[in-house]
């Protein structure tokens, strides 16, 4: 097995949300899920809990 990191974003519809927000558990349960089926070992995870005002390139 490859070890890898996963990495976690909140959405903007979720920023309000006082628990852990849908889109992240959703993200998690796909990224764990594509992590196995690809023969990878999650060793660290992410977790942005603020909303960024995008990226400028």
């Amino acid at each position: 097995m490859k070890g890898t990191a996963i990495y976690l974003r909140l959405s903007q519809e979720d920023e309000r949300c006082k628990r852990e927000s849908e889109s992240i558990k959703n993200q998690r349960e796909f990224l764990l899920r594509y992590a196995k089926e690809h023969d990878y070992t999650p060793c660290r995870e992410y977790s942005e809990a603020a909303v960024t005002q995008g990226t400028n390139f």
